[in-house]
C-alpha cells in the first residue's frame, strides 16, 4: 500500500519536527516528509527520490494508481503511533478478561502502535519458551507487541526466573507487576541479572505488608464509604527501596503507574544524582482524585487508587517538568460481572487503551501543562527508547506507525464502542478531545474512524 497524507501538522520530537507537511509511505515505511509532495511525483519509483522529485517508469503508472491512498489531513495532527509501556492482554488463562488480539484491536483504536503486556498471566510469562509462545500468538495482533517476562518463576518472589534467556527470546523487560518482589536478596539477584542482560526492570511498588485490606485511596472518601484505605506510603516505601536498590545493582528502573506527590519529589532525587531511572504516570491518575469517586462503583477502582487531589497536583507538575517523562495506560480489562461487585469484593483495574490519548491531550494539552511535542515525547519517543526499540519517530526510513488525529472537534467516551473486552471505565459519557482517525501499523491501516 502506497499512502499519501497531505496537509496535516506533523510532530516528530525525535526529528525537531512540529509544523504542517505532507508525508508519503511505501513498503510499510516513511519514504519522505516535506511542505509539498505532488500528486503527480506518485507517478514514479518511490524509493528514488532525486531533488525531492520521483522517477518512474509509465509502466508502474496504473500499479501505483491502484495502490495509492490519498488522507486530507488538513486540521489535523500526524504523530508517530504510540508506545504503551503498561498493558495487560490476559492471554493466556484470562482470555474472558482480554486476548492479545482483542487488546490490539483497542490499541489501535486509541492510537498506541505498540504495547508492552504484563506477564501476570496464567501462566507467568517467566521463561524463554513462554515469551516465544506469547510472540507467536501475536501474530495476530493488529499492532506491535513487546513481551515483559516475570523477574521470578510464578511470580512468587522466591526464586529468579531465566532472565537472560527471556531476553533473548524476545522480552523487552522484566517485572512482577501486579506485586512487588518483598524479598530484597531476591530482588537484587534479579535487578543484577536484568543489567547483565541488558534489558530495564520495570516496578509495581507496592509494599504488600502496608495494604491491609485496603481497596480505595486512604481519606475522607474511604471513610465516608467504610472501606479500608491504602496509604501513600504502601507505593512510597518500595519506590524508594527499588531507586536505591537498582542504582547499586546498576540497571535502568522504570518506575510504574505513579500516583504519589512523594514518588514524584522521590524520582527528582534520583534523577539530581544521576541514577538511571524513568517513571511513569497514567492518565486516570492525572484526571481523577479519590473525592470524583461517585459512591461504591467499581469502575472507579485500580491499584494504585485514585489519590488525593495535592497528589494530582503533584503528577501533572512532574509531567510538566519531565520529571515523570513516560504516560503509560496499566490497562486492565475485566468483565462485566466482576466490576458490578461492590468496591470491596471487585477486582482492581480499568481498561486504558482507548482514552489514554484522549484524556492526556484534554487533561494536559488543553490545559496548558504540556505542548503536544512534549505528549509525544511522553506517550511514543522516550517509551520506545526505553525499551531500545526503533520507533517513536517518523524519520524519513523508519518503519510507518502513525496516527492521525483531530484535537479541535469534541467528543463523548462511549464503552459500547470499546473493541476491548473490558468496559470497565470511570470515563464513560466523559467530554474529551484527541479522537484517534487513522492508525498505520507498518504501512498498513490497522484503524480507520468511520463517520
Amino acid at each position: 500500500m502506497i499512502i499519501l497524507i497531505k496537509n496535516g501538522h506533523v510532530v516528530d520530537p525525535a526529528n525537531d519536527i512540529d509544523g504542517v507537511a505532507d508525508m508519503l509511505i511505501a513498503d510499510g515505511v516513511i519514504k519522505n516528509v516535506s511542505q509539498r509532495i505532488e500528486l503527480k511525483a506518485l507517478y514514479a519509483e518511490v524509493s528514488e527520490i532525486s531533488e525531492g522529485k520521483y522517477m518512474v517508469a509509465e509502466s508502474l503508472q496504473s500499479s501505483i494508481k491502484e495502490e495509492l491512498r490519498v488522507i486530507d489531513a488538513t486540521g489535523k495532527y500526524i504523530l508517530p503511533g504510540l508506545v504503551d509501556l503498561h498493558v495487560h492482554l490476559r492471554e493466556p488463562g484470562f482470555e474472558y478478561k482480554e486476548t492479545i488480539e482483542t487488546g490490539a484491536l483497542a490499541a489501535a483504536h486509541g492510537g498506541v502502535t505498540t504495547i508492552c503486556p504484563m506477564p501476570n498471566t496464567n501462566p507467568v510469562i517467566d521463561s524463554p519458551e513462554l515469551v516465544k509462545q506469547e510472540l507467536e500468538i501475536a501474530k495476530k495482533a493488529v499492532v506491535n507487541i513487546c513481551p515483559i517476562g516475570a523477574v521470578t518463576l510464578g511470580q512468587n518472589g522466591k526464586e529468579l526466573a531465566d532472565i537472560k534467556g527471556m531476553k533473548e527470546a524476545g522480552a523487552v523487560a522484566v517485572s512482577e507487576d501486579g506485586k512487588s518482589v518483598m524479598n530484597t536478596a531476591v530482588y537484587m539477584e534479579g535487578l543484577k541479572a536484568a543489567k547483565e542482560a541488558g534489558i530495564p526492570v520495570f516496578a509495581h511498588c507496592e509494599d504488600i505488608n502496608l495494604v491491609r485490606g485496603g481497596v480505595m485511596n486512604e481519606g475522607e472518601k474511604s471513610r465516608e464509604l467504610g472501606f479500608n484505605g491504602i496509604t501513600n506510603s504502601v507505593e512510597d516505601v518500595i519506590v524508594a527501596r527499588d531507586i536505591i536498590m537498582s542504582n547499586e545493582a546498576g540497571n535502568h528502573i522504570h518506575l510504574c503507574h505513579c500516583s504519589t506527590e512523594l514518588s514524584v519529589s522521590l524520582v527528582k532525587w534520583a534523577k539530581r544524582e544521576g541514577m538511571d531511572v524513568s517513571a511513569e504516570v497514567c492518565p486516570h491518575h492525572f484526571t481523577l482524585s479519590d473525592s470524583d469517586i461517585p459512591g461504591d462503583d467499581a469502575n472507579f477502582k485500580m491499584n494504585p487508587p485514585l489519590r488525593s487531589k495535592d497528589d494530582v497536583m503533584a503528577l501533572k507538575a512532574g509531567l510538566m517538568a519531565g520529571t515523570m517523562e513516560v504516560i503509560s495506560t496499566d490497562h486492565a480489562p475485566h468483565s462485566k460481572e466482576e466490576k458490578e461487585k461492590s468496591i470491596k469484593n471487585s477486582p482492581f483495574g480499568i481498561t486504558g487503551l482507548e482514552t489514554s490519548f484522549a484524556l492526556s491531550v484534554t487533561e494536559l494539552v488543553k490545559a496548558g501543562i504540556l505542548t503536544m511535542k512534549e505528549l509525544v515525547n511522553r506517550m511514543s519517543t522516550t517509551p520506545a527508547s526505553i525499551i531500545n526499540i526503533d520507533r517513536g519517530t517518523l524519520g524519513v526510513g523508519k518503519v510507518a506507525d502513525v496516527i492521525i488525529t483531530d484535537v479541535d472537534e469534541p467528543y463523548i467516551i462511549d464503552k459500547e464502542t470499546f473493541l476491548s473486552k473490558g468496559k470497565n471505565t470511570p470515563f464513560d459519557g466523559k467530554k474529551v478531545y484527541g479522537k484517534v482517525l487513522y492508525t498505520i501499523v507498518n504501512g498498513d491501516i490497522v484503524w480507520e474512524e468511520k463517520e
